[in-house]
């Protein structure tokens, strides 16, 4: 897909439909679209490993995990992104404006394998943005240079407890769905120096 280079703003249905007609990912920020940049080996890994950590332990449970093609809007902040992967319980519902059914807009648990290049938003800018979501309970951070998770778990009061695991010994516990996965696992087929 290429962009209109005259076009400076783009309404939420237009940027769906270019999306749809594009081979390559691309976030909508406010009537801006912008282009996702490619993962590294390392992300793509521990992504994957996640994702299959979390079905096997959510199996017998209302709860399932998506990964990264599948969008989520934050409408309270204009934004359509793409995390790593999310965790839905029970329905998804999806973005009524989305006919194609790839945005919901009620994950109860967010992923990021953080980059160097992405670290800094997505724990500041993009994390402020999940939080205006209801459905939101938990939010976890997985670093690709060492082994190492953190968990933001919403509290009954809107707040946000932060808990850290390191190292390859330690297991991050998903509170909202009530699991745990060994960072030896998230980690699994990578080598630390």
């Amino acid at each position: 897909m290429t962009l209109p280079a005259t076009k400076a703003q783009f309404t939420p249905q237009e940027y769906l439909r270019l999306e749809a007609a594009s081979e390559a990912k691309h976030e909508f920020h406010s009537g801006e679209i912008l282009a996702m940049s490619g993962g590294t080996y390392r992300h793509s890994r521990i992504s994957a490993n996640l994702t299959g950590e979390i079905r096997s332990r959510l199996k017998c449970s209302p709860c399932f995990v998506l990964e990264s093609n599948m969008r989520v809007r934050l409408k309270e902040d204009d934004r359509y992104v793409y995390p790593d992967g999310t965790i839905v319980c029970g329905k998804p519902q999806f973005d009524p404006l989305d006919e194609k059914l790839t945005t919901i807009i009620n994950p109860k648990v967010v992923i990021e394998t953080l980059t160097d290049s992405t670290e800094a938003y997505d724990r500041g800018a993009k994390f402020s943005s999940y939080r205006g979501l209801d459905s939101l309970e938990e939010y976890l951070l997985v670093s690709q240079n060492e082994p190492m998770a953190e968990t933001f778990t919403r509290q009954p009061d809107g707040t946000w407890l932060f808990s850290a695991y390191r190292g390859l010994g330690a297991s991050v516990k998903l509170q909202s769905v009530r699991i745990e996965i060994p960072l030896s696992e998230a980690y699994a087929g990578l080598d630390w120096p």
